[in-house]
């Protein structure tokens, strides 16, 4: 068997993410000073995330919600309406920020593109994905663009399906090892792990993988030399 097709999850393996919901973060907590210490409010915001992913999923508009709900607990419910439309303009101005594609991407999408089908295989709002990945100027070079409500087996197996192809004819690359990593190897798939700098917390897990599918690189390019190894084992 020979890979046919490599997904590559979105943020912070293609382009930034996670550092502008830290900042966000940050002035959210900056905000809540007046009730509660700034790690203690970080904590329930977090808490509150987790909580709420069940009903709304991953993104910047569950984040918003979920900052506007940790406000309301940290202050027992005493938050003035301004804070609130404060909390709404971080939303806002998140959903605004322009795309940064990280250093790489471009030069190995471009190698890779006749060679095999690309995909973009990520979770979050439709919308904001959607919009995100127009807005990157590199969405002519995928094949198929798969956007999860979650990344856990179920998933990454129904896209197979779509794909028509089995789970040694794939290659997941990306940053989370939780979400983009573990699930793909579990199937039978090969996955390129590549760490970014900062890491939401719910998407860390410590484990130590020995599997022969599985790589993890400094950086993007190295891609395309994993991509030798890989193929001359399959």
């Amino acid at each position: 068997m020979s890979i046919k097709v490599i997904a590559f999850d979105a943020d912070d393996t293609l382009w930034i993410n996670e550092p502008y919901f830290r900042e966000t973060e940050n002035e959210f907590c900056s905000l809540m000073e007046n009730y509660v210490p700034q790690h203690t409010a970080a904590r329930e915001l977090l808490q509150t995330e987790i909580k709420n992913l069940a009903l709304y999923g991953y993104g910047i508009k569950g984040f918003m919600l979920s900052m506007i709900e940790t406000a309301l607990t940290v202050s027992s419910n005493t938050i003035d309406i301004t804070a609130v439309e404060k909390i709404i303009g971080y939303g806002k101005a998140l959903l605004a920020r322009p795309i940064e594609v990280l250093d790489g991407v471009e030069k190995v999408l471009d190698a890779l593109k006749d060679k095999y089908r690309l995909v973009v295989a990520t979770k979050g709002d439709l919308l904001d994905q959607e919009k995100k990945l127009k807005n990157s100027g590199i969405d002519h070079y995928f094949h198929h663009v798969e956007i999860m409500s979650d990344k856990q087996e179920s998933d990454y197996r129904k896209l197979l399906r779509h794909l028509d192809i089995q789970p040694e004819e794939f290659l997941m690359v990306g940053n989370s090892l939780k979400s983009d990593i573990l699930p793909v190897l579990n199937l039978g798939g090969y996955a390129i792990h590549i760490p970014f700098h900062t890491t939401w917390a719910h998407e860390h897990v410590d484990v130590h993988i020995d599997n022969p599918m599985f790589q993890q690189v400094e950086i993007i390019t190295d891609v395309l030399q994993e991509l030798t190894r890989i193929n001359i084992i399959g």
